[in-house]
């Protein structure tokens, strides 16, 4: 059994939570941007893209009084392997204002949270602890 728990890295697990519905493309530019983000600053392969948009009624989503376009709203929420440095997060917090950003969502409606996973407790590739699988690239950035 080989024992990469400390070193590699894969697939972040990423929900993008909003207040309002986009036309379908620029949904997928939202996803996109964030998946741009975290190949930028967490350096996982492009094709390893794990994110879900989940659209919230605004009487369902309760934001700070303050924002000035309360409906741009954007909670970005990533499981990841823990062992990523506090430098690549907060160059993703960075990637992912700028790219959401492009798209006319404020900076400060934009709210992210990282959490870090061990390995052990992530089962992929057909039911398999991800500290027993050889992921190929590491989570040391």
């Amino acid at each position: 059994m080989r024992r990469w728990c400390a070193t590699l890295a894969g697939m972040p697990s990423t929900v993008v939570e909003i207040r309002r519905p986009y036309a379908p493309e620029e949904e997928v530019t939202i996803i996109d941007a964030v998946h741009a983000s975290l190949v930028e600053a967490f350096r996982i392969p492009e094709g390893d893209k794990h994110v879900r948009l989940v659209v919230h009624e605004p009487h369902r989503c309760a934001v700070p009084p303050h924002l000035s376009d309360p409906d741009r709203f954007t909670l970005v929420q990533v499981d990841c392997f823990a062992g990523r440095s506090v430098d690549a997060k907060r160059q993703l917090y960075a990637a992912l204002t700028a790219h959401l950003g492009d798209l006319g969502i404020p900076a400060d409606h934009v709210t992210v949270v990282v959490r870090d996973l061990p390995l052990e407790s992530w089962g992929i590739r057909a039911g398999q602890a991800a500290c027993d699988v050889d992921l190929g690239f590491h989570v040391n950035v």
